[in-house]
């Protein structure tokens, strides 16, 4: 399978990259709960459009960690973490992607304790392959439904209405 090599970046691009999309939710379980499921050995388990997700670097995971992933089983991506706050926060860089579909692409995952639990918010920052910036259907990759997939599973899976 080809590989296609992203542009690395810092976690400063999750303020600054053109196109955003934030999804803050109140999940009914502990801000424990939440972690584990993100950072676990099988990170994001729960979500029907990834597959395979798996650390490629060993224990203590940190700034530095790398983990590969399918989304929807044709987009593969390896990805190494730019912050690593054990319990609270993370957030990667996709570093090669098997589609040249980006420059740069990236998630971040906050973890906050709430009175009735947590609040999980999920981002999504990047910046499409210059080649692709137009027509602006594909800007958005990989598209709002996509994602609204991810935060309805995720939703789901720790019990929130």
């Amino acid at each position: 399978m080809p590989w296609f090599t992203l542009e690395h970046f810092d976690a400063s691009f999750f303020e600054t990259a053109p196109h955003r999309h934030s999804y803050p939710m109140d999940l009914p379980v502990s801000p424990e709960a939440v972690w584990r499921g993100l950072a676990d050995d099988a990170p994001l388990s729960w979500c029907r459009g990834l597959s395979g997700g798996r650390y490629t670097s060993p224990p203590p995971h940190g700034v530095g960690t790398t983990r590969e992933i399918t989304a929807l089983r044709a987009l593969h991506l390896r990805e190494e973490f730019v912050r690593w706050e054990e319990g609270s926060r993370h957030s990667f860089c996709v570093t090669a992607a098997s589609l040249p579909l980006f420059r740069r692409f990236g998630e971040d995952y906050l973890v906050e304790p709430t009175p009735t639990g947590t609040r999980f918010t999920w981002t999504f920052a990047f910046e499409p392959n210059p080649l692709l910036a137009r027509p602006a259907t594909l800007t958005d990759f990989p598209g709002t439904a996509f994602l609204r997939t991810l935060i309805a599973d995720t939703r789901r899976h720790f019990g929130a209405a």
